[in-house]
Protein backbone atom coordinates (compact mmCIF):
# COMPACT_ATOMS: atom_id res chain seq x y z
CA UNK A 1 0.00 0.00 0.00
CA UNK A 2 0.82 3.70 -0.99
CA UNK A 3 -0.64 7.43 -0.56
CA UNK A 4 -2.96 7.11 -2.94
CA UNK A 5 -6.23 8.89 -3.92
CA UNK A 6 -9.41 7.39 -2.66
CA UNK A 7 -11.71 6.90 -5.59
CA UNK A 8 -14.97 7.89 -4.01
CA UNK A 9 -13.76 11.45 -3.16
CA UNK A 10 -13.60 14.54 -5.02
CA UNK A 11 -11.44 17.49 -3.46
CA UNK A 12 -10.95 21.35 -5.18
CA UNK A 13 -8.12 22.85 -5.15
CA UNK A 14 -8.48 25.59 -2.29
CA UNK A 15 -8.85 22.77 0.05
CA UNK A 16 -6.07 20.60 -1.21
CA UNK A 17 -3.16 19.90 1.33
CA UNK A 18 -0.92 22.17 -0.71
CA UNK A 19 -3.48 24.86 -0.37
CA UNK A 20 -4.12 24.79 3.73
CA UNK A 21 -0.31 24.03 4.42
CA UNK A 22 0.09 27.55 2.53
CA UNK A 23 -2.22 29.26 4.34
CA UNK A 24 -1.54 27.46 7.79
CA UNK A 25 1.96 28.93 7.49
CA UNK A 26 0.63 32.54 6.56
CA UNK A 27 -1.76 32.55 10.18
CA UNK A 28 -0.18 29.91 12.48
CA UNK A 29 3.05 30.72 14.85
CA UNK A 30 6.19 29.18 13.99
CA UNK A 31 6.45 26.97 16.77
CA UNK A 32 5.42 23.79 14.87
CA UNK A 33 6.77 22.25 11.25
CA UNK A 34 3.92 19.96 10.10
CA UNK A 35 4.18 17.95 7.30
CA UNK A 36 2.75 18.96 3.74
CA UNK A 37 -0.54 16.14 4.40
CA UNK A 38 -3.66 17.71 5.70
CA UNK A 39 -5.45 15.19 7.14
CA UNK A 40 -9.32 15.26 6.12
CA UNK A 41 -10.93 12.20 7.87
CA UNK A 42 -10.58 8.59 9.85
CA UNK A 43 -11.62 5.92 10.41
CA UNK A 44 -10.04 3.43 12.13
CA UNK A 45 -6.13 2.95 11.96
CA UNK A 46 -6.51 4.58 8.71
CA UNK A 47 -6.74 8.33 7.37
CA UNK A 48 -7.33 10.19 3.87
CA UNK A 49 -5.73 13.83 3.43
CA UNK A 50 -7.16 16.53 1.40
CA UNK A 51 -5.85 15.07 -1.43
CA UNK A 52 -8.22 12.07 -0.94
CA UNK A 53 -4.63 9.89 -0.27
CA UNK A 54 -4.85 7.35 2.22
CA UNK A 55 -2.50 6.39 5.15
CA UNK A 56 -2.11 3.81 7.62
CA UNK A 57 -1.67 5.44 11.20
CA UNK A 58 0.99 4.12 13.32
CA UNK A 59 1.26 7.21 15.29
CA UNK A 60 -2.31 7.91 16.53
CA UNK A 61 -2.06 11.55 17.74
CA UNK A 62 0.86 10.84 19.63
CA UNK A 63 -0.29 7.89 21.61
CA UNK A 64 -3.62 9.78 21.82
CA UNK A 65 -6.52 8.13 19.60
CA UNK A 66 -6.33 5.13 21.39
CA UNK A 67 -9.50 3.47 19.85
CA UNK A 68 -8.53 4.86 16.80
CA UNK A 69 -10.41 7.38 14.50
CA UNK A 70 -14.23 7.89 14.45
CA UNK A 71 -14.87 5.20 16.90
CA UNK A 72 -18.42 4.33 17.00
CA UNK A 73 -19.12 4.23 20.28
CA UNK A 74 -17.16 7.47 21.41
CA UNK A 75 -19.05 9.52 19.05
CA UNK A 76 -22.39 7.90 20.03
CA UNK A 77 -21.25 8.98 23.52
CA UNK A 78 -20.41 12.54 22.18
CA UNK A 79 -23.45 13.40 20.39
CA UNK A 80 -25.70 11.86 23.15
CA UNK A 81 -23.84 14.25 25.59
CA UNK A 82 -23.82 17.32 22.99
CA UNK A 83 -27.61 16.99 23.11
CA UNK A 84 -28.06 17.28 26.53
CA UNK A 85 -24.73 19.90 28.19
CA UNK A 86 -22.16 21.21 26.81
CA UNK A 87 -20.26 22.82 29.73
CA UNK A 88 -21.20 24.19 33.24
CA UNK A 89 -18.62 26.13 35.56
CA UNK A 90 -17.00 24.19 38.42
CA UNK A 91 -19.52 25.79 40.45
CA UNK A 92 -22.13 22.97 39.46
CA UNK A 93 -20.79 18.85 39.64
CA UNK A 94 -22.65 16.63 36.71
CA UNK A 95 -23.12 13.19 35.95
CA UNK A 96 -20.77 12.35 33.46
CA UNK A 97 -18.18 14.14 35.58
CA UNK A 98 -18.80 11.75 38.54
CA UNK A 99 -18.80 8.71 36.76
CA UNK A 100 -15.61 8.95 35.16
CA UNK A 101 -14.15 9.71 38.95
CA UNK A 102 -15.69 6.97 40.46
CA UNK A 103 -14.56 4.48 36.71
CA UNK A 104 -11.12 6.05 38.03
CA UNK A 105 -10.91 5.44 41.53
CA UNK A 106 -12.70 1.49 40.80
CA UNK A 107 -10.09 0.70 38.51
CA UNK A 108 -7.30 2.26 39.96
CA UNK A 109 -5.58 3.06 44.16
CA UNK A 110 -7.09 6.36 43.64
CA UNK A 111 -9.49 7.83 45.69
CA UNK A 112 -9.76 11.16 44.72
CA UNK A 113 -9.86 12.56 41.18
CA UNK A 114 -9.10 15.91 39.60
CA UNK A 115 -10.01 16.72 35.99
CA UNK A 116 -8.15 19.71 33.79
CA UNK A 117 -7.99 19.50 29.85
CA UNK A 118 -4.27 17.59 29.44
CA UNK A 119 -1.34 15.83 30.43
CA UNK A 120 0.67 19.53 31.46
CA UNK A 121 -2.50 20.51 32.96
CA UNK A 122 -2.69 17.56 35.45
CA UNK A 123 1.12 17.26 35.59
CA UNK A 124 1.26 21.13 36.94
CA UNK A 125 -1.89 19.97 39.50
CA UNK A 126 0.09 17.02 40.67
CA UNK A 127 3.42 19.10 41.42
CA UNK A 128 1.52 21.91 43.23
CA UNK A 129 -0.18 19.46 45.14
CA UNK A 130 2.67 17.73 46.42
CA UNK A 131 4.25 20.65 47.15
CA UNK A 132 1.06 22.04 49.40
CA UNK A 133 0.95 18.68 50.71
CA UNK A 134 4.24 18.93 52.18
CA UNK A 135 3.59 22.56 53.32
CA UNK A 136 0.93 21.30 54.75
CA UNK A 137 2.20 18.52 56.55
CA UNK A 138 6.61 19.29 57.41
CA UNK A 139 6.66 22.72 56.45
CA UNK A 140 7.31 25.43 54.30
CA UNK A 141 10.59 24.74 53.59
CA UNK A 142 9.44 20.99 51.67
CA UNK A 143 9.48 22.01 48.25
CA UNK A 144 12.14 20.40 46.56
CA UNK A 145 11.01 18.10 43.31
CA UNK A 146 13.29 15.19 42.18
CA UNK A 147 12.77 14.98 38.01
CA UNK A 148 14.91 13.01 35.64
CA UNK A 149 17.12 14.35 32.78
CA UNK A 150 15.70 14.02 29.38
CA UNK A 151 11.92 13.75 30.86
CA UNK A 152 8.88 15.42 29.23
CA UNK A 153 6.11 16.80 31.36
CA UNK A 154 4.12 19.14 29.84
CA UNK A 155 5.06 22.68 28.22
CA UNK A 156 3.37 25.24 31.10
CA UNK A 157 6.82 27.00 32.48
CA UNK A 158 6.99 24.62 35.81
CA UNK A 159 5.98 21.51 33.95
CA UNK A 160 8.87 22.18 31.31
CA UNK A 161 10.76 23.36 33.90
CA UNK A 162 10.17 20.22 35.94
CA UNK A 163 11.12 18.39 32.33
CA UNK A 164 15.19 17.18 32.18
CA UNK A 165 15.50 19.20 28.59
CA UNK A 166 16.38 22.83 28.63
CA UNK A 167 16.11 23.41 25.03
CA UNK A 168 12.13 23.58 26.19
CA UNK A 169 12.98 25.77 29.06
CA UNK A 170 16.09 28.22 28.15
CA UNK A 171 14.79 31.64 26.86
CA UNK A 172 11.45 31.81 29.10
CA UNK A 173 12.86 33.58 32.10
CA UNK A 174 13.62 33.15 35.47
CA UNK A 175 12.71 29.13 35.72
CA UNK A 176 10.85 27.80 38.96
CA UNK A 177 13.24 26.98 41.40
CA UNK A 178 14.08 23.91 43.89
CA UNK A 179 14.21 21.57 41.24
CA UNK A 180 16.73 18.73 40.73
CA UNK A 181 17.51 16.72 38.00
CA UNK A 182 19.41 13.31 38.18
CA UNK A 183 20.20 11.23 35.43
CA UNK A 184 17.29 8.51 34.24
CA UNK A 185 17.87 5.09 35.24
CA UNK A 186 21.01 5.80 37.67
CA UNK A 187 20.46 3.98 41.03
CA UNK A 188 23.31 5.35 42.12
CA UNK A 189 22.48 9.33 41.60
CA UNK A 190 19.41 8.82 43.29
CA UNK A 191 20.69 6.88 46.63
CA UNK A 192 23.78 9.98 46.66
CA UNK A 193 20.90 12.41 47.33
CA UNK A 194 21.40 12.70 50.75
CA UNK A 195 21.31 15.90 53.71
CA UNK A 196 19.82 18.90 53.01
CA UNK A 197 18.40 18.33 49.67
CA UNK A 198 16.81 14.82 50.58
CA UNK A 199 15.46 16.00 53.47
CA UNK A 200 13.39 19.12 51.75
CA UNK A 201 12.20 16.75 48.67
CA UNK A 202 8.58 16.87 48.73
CA UNK A 203 7.86 14.26 45.52
CA UNK A 204 10.10 12.45 42.96
CA UNK A 205 8.10 12.56 39.55
CA UNK A 206 8.95 10.07 36.98
CA UNK A 207 7.80 8.08 33.30
CA UNK A 208 7.30 4.45 33.93
CA UNK A 209 8.36 4.91 29.83
CA UNK A 210 10.10 8.24 28.90
CA UNK A 211 8.17 8.36 25.79
CA UNK A 212 9.66 12.27 24.29
CA UNK A 213 13.33 11.37 24.76
CA UNK A 214 13.80 7.82 22.60
CA UNK A 215 11.46 5.49 24.99
CA UNK A 216 13.26 4.72 27.40
CA UNK A 217 11.63 2.01 30.21
CA UNK A 218 12.39 2.58 33.52
CA UNK A 219 14.35 -0.37 35.45
CA UNK A 220 12.42 -1.28 37.86
CA UNK A 221 15.36 -1.39 40.45
CA UNK A 222 15.31 2.06 39.74
CA UNK A 223 11.63 2.43 39.79
CA UNK A 224 11.99 1.00 43.67
CA UNK A 225 14.66 2.75 44.68
CA UNK A 226 12.69 5.79 43.92
CA UNK A 227 10.00 4.58 45.62
CA UNK A 228 11.63 3.66 48.88
CA UNK A 229 13.52 7.29 48.37
CA UNK A 230 9.86 8.54 49.10
CA UNK A 231 8.97 6.73 51.89
CA UNK A 232 12.44 6.99 53.78
CA UNK A 233 12.03 11.22 53.07
CA UNK A 234 8.47 11.55 53.64
CA UNK A 235 7.87 12.38 49.93
CA UNK A 236 5.21 11.82 46.98
CA UNK A 237 5.95 9.48 44.66
CA UNK A 238 4.26 11.13 41.16
CA UNK A 239 4.05 8.76 38.16
CA UNK A 240 3.63 10.39 34.43
CA UNK A 241 1.87 7.89 32.75
CA UNK A 242 0.59 10.55 30.22
CA UNK A 243 1.52 8.47 27.25
CA UNK A 244 1.69 5.01 29.16
CA UNK A 245 -1.95 5.41 30.43
CA UNK A 246 -5.52 3.76 29.43
CA UNK A 247 -3.80 0.61 28.39
CA UNK A 248 -1.23 1.47 25.79
CA UNK A 249 1.11 -0.93 28.06
CA UNK A 250 -0.62 -4.04 28.25
CA UNK A 251 -2.44 -2.79 31.32
CA UNK A 252 -4.62 -0.06 31.98
CA UNK A 253 -1.72 1.69 33.94
CA UNK A 254 2.02 0.20 34.05
CA UNK A 255 1.86 0.66 37.74
CA UNK A 256 0.14 -2.24 38.13
CA UNK A 257 2.23 -4.42 36.79
CA UNK A 258 5.36 -2.73 38.51
CA UNK A 259 3.89 -3.54 41.83
CA UNK A 260 4.67 -0.24 43.11
CA UNK A 261 1.59 2.15 43.35
CA UNK A 262 2.39 5.69 43.54
CA UNK A 263 1.18 8.52 45.64
CA UNK A 264 -0.11 10.62 42.73
CA UNK A 265 -1.09 9.05 39.27
CA UNK A 266 -1.24 11.95 36.05
CA UNK A 267 -3.11 10.52 33.03
CA UNK A 268 -4.49 11.83 29.75
CA UNK A 269 -3.80 11.44 25.98
CA UNK A 270 -5.72 7.79 25.59
CA UNK A 271 -8.26 8.72 28.50
CA UNK A 272 -10.34 10.83 25.92
CA UNK A 273 -9.49 8.77 22.74
CA UNK A 274 -8.49 12.09 21.28
CA UNK A 275 -11.12 14.68 23.21
CA UNK A 276 -9.04 16.71 25.42
CA UNK A 277 -9.18 15.55 28.87
CA UNK A 278 -6.51 14.89 31.81
CA UNK A 279 -7.02 13.45 35.26
CA UNK A 280 -4.99 13.67 38.17
CA UNK A 281 -5.51 10.65 40.47
CA UNK A 282 -4.43 10.46 44.25
CA UNK A 283 -5.57 9.51 47.83
CA UNK A 284 -8.26 10.81 50.33
CA UNK A 285 -5.46 12.00 52.64
CA UNK A 286 -3.01 13.72 49.72
CA UNK A 287 -6.17 15.55 48.07
CA UNK A 288 -7.33 17.14 51.38
CA UNK A 289 -4.16 19.95 50.43
CA UNK A 290 -6.42 20.65 47.40
CA UNK A 291 -9.01 22.10 49.68
CA UNK A 292 -11.37 24.96 48.11
CA UNK A 293 -9.75 27.44 45.93
CA UNK A 294 -6.34 26.38 45.92
CA UNK A 295 -6.97 24.65 42.61
CA UNK A 296 -8.72 24.97 39.82
CA UNK A 297 -9.38 24.42 35.81
CA UNK A 298 -12.17 26.35 33.66
CA UNK A 299 -13.11 23.38 31.52
CA UNK A 300 -11.48 20.32 33.83
CA UNK A 301 -14.13 18.27 34.33
CA UNK A 302 -16.35 19.50 31.12
CA UNK A 303 -19.55 17.16 31.09
CA UNK A 304 -18.84 16.53 27.20
CA UNK A 305 -14.75 15.06 27.14
CA UNK A 306 -16.21 13.46 30.68
CA UNK A 307 -18.54 11.39 28.40
CA UNK A 308 -16.23 10.10 25.81
CA UNK A 309 -13.52 9.29 28.41
CA UNK A 310 -16.37 7.15 29.82
CA UNK A 311 -16.72 5.44 26.89
CA UNK A 312 -12.92 5.05 26.20
CA UNK A 313 -12.65 3.49 29.41
CA UNK A 314 -15.56 0.87 29.09
CA UNK A 315 -14.29 -0.42 26.33
CA UNK A 316 -10.43 -0.73 26.89
CA UNK A 317 -10.89 -1.41 30.79
CA UNK A 318 -11.70 -4.94 29.88
CA UNK A 319 -8.99 -8.61 30.16
CA UNK A 320 -9.99 -9.20 26.69
CA UNK A 321 -9.00 -5.49 25.32
CA UNK A 322 -5.93 -5.74 27.84
CA UNK A 323 -4.82 -9.18 26.43
CA UNK A 324 -5.10 -7.98 22.94
CA UNK A 325 -2.95 -5.39 23.33
CA UNK A 326 -0.21 -7.32 24.71
CA UNK A 327 -0.52 -9.77 22.26
CA UNK A 328 -0.30 -7.02 19.33
CA UNK A 329 1.76 -5.12 20.69
CA UNK A 330 4.72 -8.42 21.12
CA UNK A 331 3.28 -9.19 17.59
CA UNK A 332 4.53 -5.62 16.75
CA UNK A 333 7.60 -5.86 18.42
CA UNK A 334 8.81 -9.35 16.91
CA UNK A 335 8.20 -7.57 13.48
CA UNK A 336 10.08 -4.64 14.22
CA UNK A 337 12.88 -6.40 15.62
CA UNK A 338 13.00 -8.79 11.82
CA UNK A 339 13.29 -5.48 10.12
CA UNK A 340 16.21 -4.22 11.73
CA UNK A 341 17.80 -7.51 11.41
CA UNK A 342 17.14 -7.38 7.64
CA UNK A 343 17.97 -3.75 7.06
CA UNK A 344 20.48 -3.17 9.83
CA UNK A 345 18.46 -0.52 11.35
CA UNK A 346 18.12 -0.75 14.53
CA UNK A 347 20.51 -1.05 17.65
CA UNK A 348 17.48 -1.74 19.82
CA UNK A 349 13.70 -2.13 19.66
CA UNK A 350 12.33 -0.98 23.57
CA UNK A 351 8.97 -0.28 25.54
CA UNK A 352 5.96 -1.60 26.32
CA UNK A 353 2.54 -3.24 24.91
CA UNK A 354 1.69 -0.59 21.47
CA UNK A 355 4.45 1.84 22.80
CA UNK A 356 7.66 1.01 21.01
CA UNK A 357 11.16 2.72 20.20
CA UNK A 358 13.56 1.59 17.53
CA UNK A 359 16.91 3.11 17.89
CA UNK A 360 18.56 3.58 14.61
CA UNK A 361 21.79 1.97 13.98
CA UNK A 362 24.59 1.99 11.13
CA UNK A 363 24.02 3.73 7.92
CA UNK A 364 20.73 4.83 9.57
CA UNK A 365 21.55 6.69 12.99
CA UNK A 366 19.97 10.32 13.10
CA UNK A 367 18.00 10.07 9.86
CA UNK A 368 14.93 9.38 12.22
CA UNK A 369 12.89 12.06 10.48
CA UNK A 370 14.45 10.81 6.64
CA UNK A 371 12.47 7.81 7.58
CA UNK A 372 9.21 9.64 9.21
CA UNK A 373 9.35 11.39 5.79
CA UNK A 374 9.92 8.31 3.65
CA UNK A 375 7.26 6.03 5.27
CA UNK A 376 4.74 9.11 4.75
CA UNK A 377 4.99 9.00 1.07
CA UNK A 378 4.39 5.32 1.07
CA UNK A 379 1.22 5.86 2.75
CA UNK A 380 2.36 5.27 6.32
CA UNK A 381 2.76 7.62 9.34
CA UNK A 382 5.03 7.21 12.11
CA UNK A 383 6.42 9.04 15.07
CA UNK A 384 10.22 10.02 16.25
CA UNK A 385 11.30 10.83 19.52
CA UNK A 386 14.45 12.45 18.64
CA UNK A 387 16.44 12.62 15.63
CA UNK A 388 17.35 8.61 16.39
CA UNK A 389 14.33 6.93 17.23
CA UNK A 390 11.10 5.68 15.21
CA UNK A 391 8.70 5.71 17.63
CA UNK A 392 5.51 3.22 17.19
CA UNK A 393 2.15 3.65 18.63
CA UNK A 394 -0.60 2.85 16.30
CA UNK A 395 -4.30 2.95 18.02
CA UNK A 396 -4.83 -0.32 20.39
CA UNK A 397 -7.63 -1.11 18.17
CA UNK A 398 -5.41 -1.73 15.06
CA UNK A 399 -5.77 -5.27 13.17
CA UNK A 400 -3.20 -8.19 12.94
CA UNK A 401 -3.49 -7.28 8.98
CA UNK A 402 -3.15 -3.93 9.32
CA UNK A 403 0.03 -4.49 11.40
CA UNK A 404 1.84 -6.60 9.19
CA UNK A 405 0.80 -3.91 6.18
CA UNK A 406 2.25 -1.20 8.52
CA UNK A 407 4.95 -3.20 8.98
CA UNK A 408 5.80 -3.99 5.33
CA UNK A 409 5.82 -0.32 4.41
CA UNK A 410 7.77 0.60 6.94
CA UNK A 411 10.68 -1.83 5.76
CA UNK A 412 10.25 -0.26 2.44
CA UNK A 413 10.71 3.33 3.40
CA UNK A 414 13.68 2.34 5.46
CA UNK A 415 15.32 -0.02 2.78
CA UNK A 416 14.61 2.70 -0.06
CA UNK A 417 16.49 5.92 1.41
CA UNK A 418 19.20 7.21 -0.19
Amino acid sequence: MSARPASDTTHDNAHGNSAVRAQYAQVMTPNYAPMDIIPDRGDGSRLWDCDGNEYLDFAAGIAVSGLGHAHPQLRAALAAQADKLWHVSNLLATAPTVELAQRLCEATFAERVFFANSGADVNEAALKLARRYAHDNFGADKAEIIAFDNAFHGRTLFTVSVGGQPKYSDGFGPKPGAITHLPFNDIAALKNVIGAVAEKTCAVILEPIQGESGVMPAHPDFIRTAAEFCARHDALLIFDEIQTGVGRSGHLYMYQQLDITPDILTTAKGLGGGFPIGAMLTTEKIAQSLSVGAHGSTFGGNPMACAVANAVLEIVNTREMLEAVGQKGAALKRGLIDIGARLSAFAEVRGAGMLLGCELAGAYQNRARDILHAAAARGLLILVAGENVLRIAPALTISEGEIADGLELLAGAIGGID
